[in-house]
Order: C-alpha cells, then sequence, then structure tokens
C-alpha cells in the first residue's frame, strides 16, 4: 500500500469513527477485530490485508474505494454545469449525484416539446421510478404506455425495452431513479 493511500485509510477511519460517534472499542467490537488493529489503522502506518479492508468497511458501513480514497469534504457545493451531462437526441439528461452509487443511478431528464428517447435496459430484475416534475411525460414499456402529469410517479421494471417522450407543448422535466438488481434491501 502506498503511503499517500495509508495516509488516506488512517484518514478516513479517523474522520468516519468521529462522524459516528464511535470508539476504537465499539469499531473492534462491530468487526471482530482487536481494538489494537483499529489504533493501527488510525495511525497510518498500517498495511492491512483484503480480508481486513472488507471488515473494517463493513463496520463503518462504506465501500472499500470509499476507504482508501481521498478524503472527502464534509461537505461541498456542486453546481449544476459539474455533474455529468449528456444528451441523446433532444434529450438532455444530467446526473444528480456527483458520486457513484453502487446500484443506483438518480437522473434528470429534460425533454423539448414531442422530444423522445429510448431507454436502455438495464440487468434482469431492475426496478426504475420515472417522477414528472413538469409537463407531460409518456413511458411504453411492455407494450404499455403511460402518461405522467405533474407530480406522477411510475414504477416500471428497467429490464425491458421502455421509451420516454413529451408529447406536450412545452418542455417537461423528469427525474429517474434506477435501482440495480441486488441493491434492494429487504
Amino acid at each position: 500500500m502506498s503511503d499517500a493511500t495509508a495516509g488516506h485509510l488512517a484518514q478516513n477511519i479517523r474522520r468516519l469513527r468521529a462522524l459516528r460517534g464511535l470508539s476504537q472499542q465499539r469499531l473492534a467490537e462491530l468487526s471482530g477485530m482487536p481494538r489494537s488493529s483499529w489504533a493501527n489503522l488510525e495511525s497510518g502506518s498500517a498495511n492491512p490485508t483484503l480480508a481486513v479492508l472488507v471488515r473494517v468497511a463493513g463496520a463503518l458501513q462504506i465501500t472499500i474505494e470509499e476507504l482508501l480514497g481521498p478524503p472527502r469534504a464534509v461537505c461541498r457545493l456542486y453546481r449544476p454545469d459539474e455533474l455529468r451531462q449528456r444528451t441523446r437526441g433532444s434529450v438532455r439528461i444530467r446526473d444528480l449525484l456527483p458520486d457513484p452509487m453502487p446500484g443506483l443511478h438518480l437522473e434528470r431528464l429534460t425533454l423539448p416539446p414531442r422530444g423522445r428517447f429510448t431507454g436502455v435496459p438495464h440487468t434482469p430484475g431492475t426496478r426504475e421510478y420515472l417522477v414528472c416534475e413538469r409537463g407531460q411525460l409518456e413511458l411504453t414499456a411492455a407494450g404499455q404506455t403511460h402518461l405522467l402529469t405533474n407530480g406522477d410517479v411510475l414504477v416500471f421494471r428497467g429490464d425491458q425495452r421502455h421509451s420516454y417522450h413529451n408529447p406536450g407543448d412545452v418542455e417537461a422535466i423528469g427525474y429517474s431513479a434506477v435501482l440495480l438488481t441486488g441493491s434492494r434491501r429487504t
């Protein structure tokens, strides 16, 4: 492990432990690791195995990538132009989250009058939630067409062919939340 990565690991553990109000002893209990291991990790001198990193990430409820990556600011404002944007035909799509979240995609859809695009089927078992914020959105999936207006929410299987259309004369704004297979909690 590089010195920078070991430093990130130590800083992230200290910061997350403090934010969660946990002691090293409590983390030791949650992870099944000795308290001295936590102290060693927080010092920046540890060279943990993958199994240890998995236990640490699990105890802190974060991904290994977050654990080893550069420490994040406690709070950061992102302007719309800093988020990933793309177009599909005349439709503008903007990510709503700056950081990837495993199993979840949140996007803002802007469809001009009579604008349309075809969605890409996701992995089997995926659920998609479409919210119409303004205007009209028409979603076609599995041979059925649904018209959404302001405030409506449509839940559908995202693992099938589907398309979006604005049948109206004004710009439509919608939000899509895609929950990929295996990411639903019971």
